[in-house]
């Protein structure tokens, strides 16, 4: 049986690092970590971008774990996922230091 070199650490990195890599998403962690939530409404007004290509980062972001919604009709409430933000901080500062 071959020995499985890819661990579950490799592969959580790589998934932080995935929903990070697009500069809109980095704008949108900036500003979340900045402010306690944002509705999408309100990104919508800062990015330059259609609300379409908005709602794809903020899934991707939100796939990984990064962020968290919450509907508060007719808006969508953003806010970063603290648990999860620090144990993607801890993952990448891993692998920058090697």
């Amino acid at each position: 049986m071959k020995k499985e070199i890819l661990t579950e650490e490799h592969k959580r990195a790589a998934r932080f690092a995935k929903a990070l890599g697009h500069p809109v998403r980095m704008y949108i962690i900036e500003l979340l970590s900045k402010q306690a939530c944002c509705y999408s409404g309100d990104l919508s007004e800062i990015l330059p971008i259609a609300k379409s290509t908005l709602s794809q980062h903020l899934k991707e972001l939100k796939e990984a774990g990064l962020i968290q919604g919450e509907i508060e009709l007719p808006k969508i409430k953003y806010c970063l996922n603290k648990k999860k933000w620090v144990i993607a901080q801890k993952l990448l500062k891993k692998f920058l230091q090697i």
